[in-house]
């Protein structure tokens, strides 16, 4: 580097914009060092389109993020003052985290006891009465399946 300003991170640096991309702007600092802004760190609003916030050539002030490899990261944002009046940081509502329910370690037994206090059923009771109603259905499948299969057979290419 010559003689110029050292960039270090954390410091606040001017350069002037010279590309904007769809991701992000180019800013040229001194020395030939070209640093990238991420979209991200363009404004302290919602950027949609950087060219409505930058343009080429506009003089910026930017502090340094990080400078790995003689890549420089960018925020402008973080030397915009925070405006008192359009951001007051809102008071988040105090969400609990989601805790998920502990795993169930004897499956169904308190569904059964919690469904039928008076008259606990065995296992057996459950899945005989289980068996049935999923033959029940089967057979409810099975007819309607067959029904379904002959009318589409027929339909098939007399329209052409």
């Amino acid at each position: 580097m010559g003689n110029g300003m050292k960039i270090e991170v954390n410091s606040i640096v001017e350069g002037k914009v010279t590309g904007i991309t769809k991701f992000g702007a180019f800013v040229e600092l001194s020395d030939n060092v070209t640093g990238m802004v991420h979209i991200s760190e363009v404004s302290r609003s919602y950027v949609n389109d950087i060219n409505d916030f930058l343009k080429v050539g506009d003089s910026v002030k930017a502090k340094v993020l990080s400078c790995e490899k003689g890549k420089v990261a960018l925020s402008i944002k973080q030397t915009q003052p925070k405006s008192e009046k359009s951001a007051k940081p809102k008071p988040k509502p105090q969400r609990k985290p989601y805790v998920p329910a502990p795993p169930v370690t004897s499956p169904g037994d308190f569904e059964w006891q919690s469904a039928r206090p008076d008259a606990p059923s065995s296992f057996e009771d459950m899945m005989s009465s289980f068996k049935k109603t999923s033959e029940d259905k089967m057979s409810d499948l099975k007819r309607a399946s067959g029904e379904s299969r002959g009318y589409s057979r027929r339909g098939h290419g007399s329209k052409k």
